[in-house]
């Protein structure tokens, strides 16, 4: 039989009213958003809900509500009667939402770091002086060969290794313009500018993984209840003491999602479920690998739908 890993979005998946149906339904989901609420002092539930767009664009407001949400989708499928997973693994911020689904911190502790996190990442460049750009296409020795020759002093480097077919880069603004041409003309079928707030996982956010490690140190991690793939270094990771430099390190340096994906596939898991708001880990996954299973839940009807598949 083979094996199956929850997985967990990052920033990107947020949309209005997210995590709403699943407030209604579950008890353990409500329990969850009220620990989120009090953590932060704000009702991060009502931005949630009834947030703008805008509102749930800002970094420090993205990252503790889509963890919120994450974190109260997997409360209910437990409650509703879903095994627990043979791995779980997470998209950057993601990674946070498997730390607390594997009991290796607190919803509040996580929750209050998030928060953080996203103001420290966001301060750490002024607006305009970064930039983000998907290139689509072309492999990782081709996108990394041009950042190398677009940097020019700058930085600009492989952000986010999302799939075979779907690499992110940051770094000075400029630079990652001289990048998207470049690799426009290696072939590239897309290379096109992302509209975010900051130039995340490139050297550039150094300041803010400064700040965060300060943060991080004081935060009591146990050992996961699951293996965590991390992010980082695309291994399984077993001891509550790796998890604050896994995470320190994780802010400036690219996420290898792609080798995550591999790496599970490799230790049998022919089954992904994507527990949070969209599918976007779902369709990277598929962009990997074909064969496998990809489920998604993020309210009642795809909690019962694949509550039935399982």
């Amino acid at each position: 039989m083979g094996k199956t890993a929850y997985i967990f979005p990052g920033q990107g998946s947020q949309s209005p009213g997210m995590g709403k149906d699943i407030f209604d339904n579950y008890a353990s989901a409500r329990t969850a958003f009220a620990e989120a609420d009090e953590a932060l002092g704000f009702s991060i539930s009502e931005m949630c809900f009834s947030g703008t767009d805008e509102q749930l664009a800002l970094t420090a407001n993205t990252q503790p509500a889509i963890l919120s949400t994450s974190v109260a989708v997997f409360r209910a499928m437990k409650e509703a009667g879903f095994r627990d997973p043979d791995y779980v693994a997470g998209h950057s911020l993601g990674e946070y939402s498997a730390l607390v689904a594997a009991g290796a911190v607190s919803l509040r502790d996580a929750a209050e770091t998030v928060r953080n996190r996203g103001s420290y990442m966001q301060e750490a460049v002024p607006v305009g002086v970064g930039a983000m750009a998907a290139i689509i296409g072309l492999d990782l020795q081709t996108v990394e060969s041009a950042c190398r020759e677009s940097a020019e002093g700058q930085v600009c480097s492989p952000a986010n290794i999302n799939s075979p077919r779907q690499i992110v880069i940051a770094g000075d603004s400029d630079a990652v313009d001289r990048a998207c041409e470049i690799l426009k003309e290696k072939g590239a079928k897309r290379a096109i500018r992302l509209n975010v707030s900051a130039p995340f996982h490139c050297s550039l956010m150094t300041p803010a993984q400064i700040r965060l490690a300060e943060e991080l140190n004081k935060i009591e991690f146990s050992d996961p209840a699951f293996p965590v793939v991390e992010n980082v270094t695309a291994e399984v990771n077993l001891s509550g003491d790796r998890i604050v430099s896994a995470l320190t390190e994780q802010v400036s340096s690219p996420v290898r999602w792609l080798q995550t994906v591999e790496k599970l596939i490799g230790l049998g898991v022919d089954t992904f479920v994507e527990v949070g708001p969209g599918k976007v880990l779902s369709g990277l996954v598929r962009q990997t690998d074909r064969e496998v299973q990809c489920f998604n839940v993020e309210d009642s009807e795809s909690l019962g739908n694949t509550l039935k598949t399982l």
